[in-house]
């Protein structure tokens, strides 16, 4: 009997260590699939993902840290990026006069352009990606997922 639990707790470590490989597997693949669409534009993921964040904005700035808050990859460097997309044309950045340390992020017209001719791309580069699942299986999916313990 002892060595029967046993071998079901073997079992169990297996199938949550190939779970998590499974997981990691294929968060690569997507990742990779984006990057390679994404370099198309001259954009990375990171900055793309600050782009699609300030374009949810409607047009209100955003500060810093709810872009850091918001973002993906939490290991990006998001002054770096952000940088670098001021640098492109798609973002500006305002100095509050009254207080130095506050400072607005806005997506441009340009910026805003660029997203919109992404859009298509990209939606049909997502329903490429997932297309062995269907509808009932990527809400189960996502409701599985939702449930994994990131602390």
């Amino acid at each position: 009997m002892y060595v029967q639990i046993l071998l079901r707790q073997e079992m169990g470590q297996e199938t949550t260590r190939n779970t998590v490989i499974s997981i990691l597997t294929s968060g690569y693949k997507i990742n990779d699939e984006l990057s390679s669409l994404f370099k198309k534009f001259d954009l990375s993921l990171p900055q793309f993902n600050v782009l699609r964040i300030l374009r949810g904005q409607r047009g209100k700035p955003a500060n810093l840290s709810t872009v850091q808050e918001r973002m993906i990859h939490k290991m990006s460097n998001t002054t770096r990026l952000i940088d670098k997309l001021i640098q492109k044309g798609f973002v500006k950045r305002n100095i509050c006069e009254n207080n130095r340390r506050k400072i607005e992020i806005y997506i441009t017209n340009s910026g805003l352009e660029l997203l919109k001719s992404i859009d298509e791309t990209l939606n049909n580069k997502e329903s490429f990606i997932l297309e062995n699942i269907n509808l009932e299986e990527k809400k189960e999916l996502l409701r599985i997922l939702s449930k994994i313990k990131t602390t």
